[in-house]
């Protein structure tokens, strides 16, 4: 069983940054990729980015893409969400999710990322 493990969510001023970090426990060979999500209230779970393990593709699923930068780690089954110009309507939980090969996804506990003055 992954387990997923996030940390980096908090609350920022409009037009700060935050990094999210996301790392799998153990030594999973069964991940192919690696995103994040998230969820406003009131609102449905999106695609924020995703990236694969191997050739470290990328895939942003909205307008951030020049706000938000995802990397991976230079451990294995580390990735991390860098945040720039943050804004209110980037408030929200923050979900990392691992692809898995043969296998269901694995989702983390979810980190609140809140952006108010």
């Amino acid at each position: 069983q992954v387990q997923l493990v996030e940390s980096g969510g908090g609350l920022v001023q409009p037009g700060g940054s935050l990094r999210l970090s996301c790392a799998a426990s153990g030594s999973d060979n069964s991940i192919t990729a690696m995103g994040w999500y998230r969820q406003a209230p009131g609102k449905e779970r999106e695609l924020v980015a995703s990236i694969t393990i191997s050739g470290g593709y990328t895939n942003y699923g909205g307008s951030w893409k020049g706000r938000f930068t995802i990397t991976r780690g230079s451990a294995k089954n580390t990735i991390y969400l860098q945040m720039n110009n943050l804004t209110p309507e980037d408030t929200a939980v923050y979900y990392c999710q691992a692809n898995r090969l043969l296998q269901p996804d694995a989702w983390g506990q979810g980190t609140q990322v809140t952006v108010s003055s």
